[in-house]
């Protein structure tokens, strides 16, 4: 036996606040996920279209599946810590205390999150400005990006929320300041959803524009004047007080975040499939496309020159991968969507007991019965007589389009669960649909895309993958690393750690 001593494993934590729950894994530095826990957390809808959570909730989250990740790791082997989360306006006051985004004045409810639709007549103001930052969100921007959520807080909470507020956080930024006590931002969160540039940083004649001087007045010191790039080490690490709730070692490094689908693009967008034969194979990375697909989902495409695409997000510099220009497609409800369509359906009740019988999720069911009724056929040819347009949470790309809603067409009298099958495939085919849109609108423009790389929960769904292969004409690429987000975000932590030279050597 070679008695040379051995060099102990490095890990990394990655903690991925998703819309529904926080993961958290230990990650080797070979990207081998070791361990991995999640735990939900809550979602109020107080009305129609307005979506609230709880930073305090969240962060007892992180802490509890971090515990989880840790238990029984030597920890002077881990190294370093990376977060990423949805793009979600959190809210504190002066003292970080929780502040209220809603009228009722809960405090602990002081996050307005990502899918939240309350700002539509302020985004509206926004766009009609045709303000220069706007070309690099598509022409429009989005209800779901953070500058109309502030007008709104402003216009309708001006005593209580406004004039109190201390700092409004991206979510992910948020998890970096909880864990370092530094107000610092990451470049991927102010430029994908602030309007912050990264060469000129903020705008001033754009916040006096659209009734927002009050942040060009204070410097921006609420939103942030500080902006680190992700992987980025913050502070000095873990604080004591952070390192004690999370079940790590004090002063460990901590990455500049990343948004979610960010950190799930950085997961797989550089994977290695040399011998496969795919057209992406001694092509740059500018010929892959990282799809992140979970309650939405997210197209994530790069270049070495800014291209400009109506209706997709971008260009945003170095925002997922350093030296790269990101655009990013989207669609506003997908694993949402198809969850909604299915549950509300009059033979779920059937479904879900035939499911628990058969010890099968109720996709796994779904999928297994749409190939027993198929007979000679390709099962995507059961929906020729039936047709789903799937916005039903509006339009996000390419459309750019938030009032639009969603259709059925081909609707029978039949309850049974056939139809319900053949309602959820259509469903799938017309979120496909939605992809090939956005690619086909990205191509024009000038990207191309040979090879689409899948991560996030829904890429788990065998009909969900195989229809868009067939939809788009493209290969599929699934990482053998399921949890590509968490890799993505324990990417960071190693980079923070300076184990590892930059983001592009970790990934």
């Amino acid at each position: 036996m070679d008695s040379t001593k051995q060099t102990p494993v490095k890990y990394y934590v990655g903690i991925d606040v998703g819309s529904a729950s926080v993961r958290a894994a230990l990650v080797d530095g070979f990207g081998t996920v070791v361990a991995h826990a999640d735990q939900p957390i809550q979602i109020w809808e107080p009305r129609p279209d307005h979506y609230e959570q709880s930073s305090a909730d969240i962060w007892a989250a992180c802490c509890s599946v971090t515990k989880k990740v840790v238990c029984g790791v030597d920890a002077n082997q881990i190294r370093g810590v990376g977060f990423d989360a949805t793009c979600s306006l959190v809210v504190v006051d002066k003292q970080f205390q929780p502040l209220a985004v809603n009228c009722e004045g809960q405090n602990y409810r002081n996050i307005i999150m990502w899918m939240d639709h309350r700002a539509v007549s302020q985004v509206e103001r926004i766009n009609a400005t045709q303000h220069r930052v706007l070309s690099y969100v598509g022409g429009v921007m989005s209800v779901e990006m953070q500058p109309p959520k502030l007008l709104w807080i402003k216009e309708n909470l001006q005593e209580s929320c406004w004039e109190k507020a201390g700092y409004f956080f991206d979510l992910p930024d948020f998890l970096s300041w909880k864990a370092t006590g530094v107000t610092a931002r990451s470049l991927c969160t102010v430029v994908c959803k602030w309007t912050y540039t990264s060469d000129g940083g903020w705008d001033d004649s754009f916040w006096k524009m659209i009734g927002l001087e009050d942040l060009v007045k204070e410097k921006y010191e609420r939103i942030g004047n500080h902006v680190l790039s992700p992987g980025e080490s913050v502070g000095k690490g873990l604080t004591p007080e952070a390192a004690k709730d999370l079940g790590l070692p004090k002063g460990i490094a901590v990455a500049a975040s990343l948004i979610d689908a960010h950190a799930g693009g950085l997961g797989v967008i550089g994977a290695d499939v040399k011998g496969h034969n795919l057209p992406c194979e001694n092509q740059p990375i500018t010929s892959r496309v990282a799809m992140i697909c979970g309650t939405s989902s997210c197209h994530m495409g790069v270049s070495e020159t800014p291209i400009f695409v109506p209706g997709v997000w971008g260009p945003y510099f170095s925002a997922m991968v350093p030296g790269l220009w990101l655009n990013e497609g989207g669609q506003s409800a997908t694993g949402k969507l198809i969850d909604h369509v299915v549950r509300s359906h009059v033979a779920f009740p059937e479904l879900q007991s035939k499911a628990a019988a058969s010890a099968h999720s109720i996709y796994t069911y779904l999928n297994s019965h749409l190939d027993l009724i198929k007979k000679s056929l390709p099962v995507g040819f059961l929906t020729v007589d039936l047709h789903v347009w799937p916005d039903f949470h509006g339009n996000r790309s390419p459309l750019t389009d938030l009032t639009l809603k969603g259709m059925v067409v081909g609707l029978t009298l039949s309850r049974g669960l056939d139809e319900l099958a053949l309602i959820y495939l259509a469903t799938i085919q017309a979120i496909a649909l939605g992809t090939r849109h956005i690619l086909e609108t990205m191509e024009a423009a000038g990207h191309h895309i040979n090879t689409l790389f899948l991560c996030g929960g829904l890429s788990k769904n065998t009909l969900f993958v195989q229809m868009h292969a067939d939809i788009t004409g493209k290969p599929v690429v699934l990482s053998k690393e399921v949890e590509s987000v968490l890799v993505g975000a324990a990417i960071l932590g190693a980079c923070a750690s300076g184990d590892f030279a930059s983001i592009q050597v970790c990934s």
